[in-house]
């Protein structure tokens, strides 16, 4: 397994710069950490450590903005009712277009994709995930000023590769130049394994497919949540399966960032997530039997691998300490989670690409919610300033 080291060293994380040059496929292939959950854990981390303010609009407008107009997005994900909606049966926004105009009538200028699929009834019928919908798509977005970020796609499963997921993999790709898009990614981990010989495997794989989109001007990306963020099973004595049952403290994102390489494996950090990883995975056993603490600082780990995070999830919470994850998720803007703070460390606001994203934002009562929520997100998103 290739370890990427360090140019500086620190804590055995990357940082290089990109230096990719933009390839079209064709040519190339056929809420805050609380007191109330756990203070002495989470006192340590200063993005996390303070309830966040009603997100920026205490300060009248002032100050400069975290987030820049043209990278203001959101993840379809959180308006999938409204794609797939019969636009025959309601007046409300239905199908890709008609989410599109609206999205671009709140002030969104980016949309990350889960997917090509929509109502049968809409413009295009239901499947968009071929070369004719992409470019049918891709109309849609110029003709509301949108630009196409990224997509929650197909990764193989398998490895070795088999021929069709190869052949597959490399369709998507031309989705994606089609759209236009910067990125492509899934929204899955790399694996759920706990052991290190499992993340060497799934980083071979990351590996080997980073260099095909590398080739099609892509940077594929890992969209992980809070489990990514517990600690590498790597040492002390063995299970009956002969599987380590303790860890050197080393996180297992920690672990995937140091065995792929830093020019073709990317992140999108998905805020939510870090702060319920944090919440949960704070100790651990060492490979001495002792236990030992370690306080997760998502903010912190976007910094020593600089280059490596283009993509966010801009997702809020507020604190519930019965949920076993630490939080319940509301509308972006409208929990503890403190945004201002946490972009403000991480800085390069020219190159992060934050997605405004809601998991429980469809209601079966109020068909409208979605895209209310969409609004209170962008707003939020823009008032962010420091």
């Amino acid at each position: 397994m290739t370890v990427y080291n360090d140019e500086s060293g620190t804590d055995g994380a990357l940082r290089r710069s990109l230096g990719v040059s933009r390839r079209r496929f064709l040519s190339t292939c056929t809420a805050a950490a609380a007191t109330a959950i756990a203070a002495p854990a989470f006192g340590a981390s200063p993005a996390f450590a303070q309830p966040a303010p009603h997100q920026g609009h205490d300060d009248h407008g002032h100050g400069q903005d975290l987030v820049p107009a043209s990278k203001r997005g959101i993840i379809l994900y959180t308006v999938r009712d409204a794609t797939g909606r019969d636009p025959l049966s309601t007046d409300l926004p239905s199908g890709f277009r008609e989410v599109f105009k609206e999205l671009a009538r709140y002030g969104y200028k980016q949309v990350e994709f889960a997917g090509y699929g929509q109502h049968a009834n809409a413009p295009g019928g239901s499947n968009l995930e071929t070369v004719e919908g992409a470019k049918l798509l891709r109309s849609w977005l110029d003709e509301y000023g949108l630009r196409a970020q990224g997509n929650h796609g197909f990764i193989p499963s398998s490895w070795p590769l088999s021929q069709s997921d190869l052949d597959q993999f490399k369709r998507t790709l031309e989705i994606a130049n089609i759209l236009g898009m910067d990125h492509m990614g899934t929204g899955g981990d790399p694996t759920g394994s706990a052991y290190r010989a499992d993340w060497d495997v799934a980083a071979d794989k990351w590996n080997a497919l980073g260099q095909i989109a590398h080739r099609a001007g892509i940077k594929l990306y890992t969209h992980n949540h809070d489990a990514a963020y517990g600690f590498l099973l790597d040492g002390g004595p063995l299970d009956a399966q002969g599987r380590p049952t303790r860890s050197s403290g080393i996180r297992k994102l920690e672990y995937f960032l140091t065995v792929t390489d830093p020019k073709t494996v990317w992140l999108e950090m998905d805020i939510f997530w870090a702060h319920v990883a944090q919440y949960k995975f704070h100790t651990y056993t060492a490979h001495d039997g002792s236990q030992q603490e370690n306080i997760f600082d998502p903010a912190a780990l976007v910094r020593r691998n600089n280059k490596r995070y283009p993509l966010f999830h801009a997702k809020d919470g507020v604190v519930n300490t019965t949920s076993g994850q630490g939080y319940d998720m509301v509308p972006f803007g409208t929990g503890v989670i403190d945004y201002r703070t946490f972009l403000s460390r991480v800085g390069q606001k020219n190159y992060r690409n934050p997605m405004v994203e809601q998991d429980n934002a469809p209601s079966s009562t109020d068909l409208a919610q979605s895209l209310k929520h969409a609004r209170i997100g962008y707003d939020n998103l823009a008032a962010l300033r420091k």
